[in-house]
């Protein structure tokens, strides 16, 4: 997993208004927190930010006020619900070679059986624990050949060395489902038309 670099700038302003000025400058509000130290407040590059949020659970390398190195990892994003713009990132202080608990988005590949199934994601996103430094991107499940009923569970998906579960390893991850049949539908509607004809 890459590390992005962003330089970030200590801020002394909070509340709405002052958020409100650093997102017209085309900056983004955050806190950095962790390990016990007191919460940083930090405003971001927006343009920067927005890019390194494009991976999932990315490791930021932050140049605070052009001294301060640390790694960390977004643990929450508040984006504006209409025109998607960052509001506020939360970012978790990570050291090299800690062990952190985030989610990887899982990816299903392959074809299911012939039949018109259906493939359901009960998790989107499977929780694991991994090292701050190696977090995985992505998870990636075959779907390959399943039929109605299978299910894929969490200790079916293949981790990569040094990755474990941080959920039950019995929880369902994918399932497939019989597709809908449309004979009902049919039925209900011949039998209105017999009733109009009658």
């Amino acid at each position: 997993m890459s590390e992005v670099k962003i330089a970030a700038q200590t801020r002394t302003e909070f509340g709405k208004g002052a958020a409100r000025r650093i997102r017209r400058d085309s900056k983004v509000p955050g806190v950095l927190y962790g390990h016990g130290s007191e919460p940083l407040h930090l405003t971001f590059p927006g343009h920067d930010l927005l890019l390194a949020l494009r991976t999932p659970n990315v490791l930021i390398a932050l140049d605070i006020d052009g001294k301060s190195n640390e790694l960390a990892i977004p643990k929450s994003v508040q984006r504006d619900p209409i025109k998607g713009f960052l509001e506020h990132v939360d970012l978790l202080l990570v050291k090299r070679g800690e062990k952190v608990t985030v989610e990887i988005p899982v990816h299903a590949e392959g074809e299911l059986a012939p039949g018109g199934n259906l493939l359901e994601h009960v998790l989107n996103a499977l929780p694991v624990e991994a090292e701050a430094t190696h977090i995985p991107e992505a998870l990636t499940v075959s779907v390959e050949g399943l039929e109605a009923g299978a299910s894929v569970l969490a200790k079916d998906v293949a981790l990569p060395s040094g990755v474990t579960l941080a959920v039950d390893e019995d929880a369902v991850v994918l399932q497939v489902l019989a597709a809908q049949v449309e004979e009902a539908a049919e039925g209900e509607a011949e039998g209105e038309e017999a009733a109009a004809e009658a």
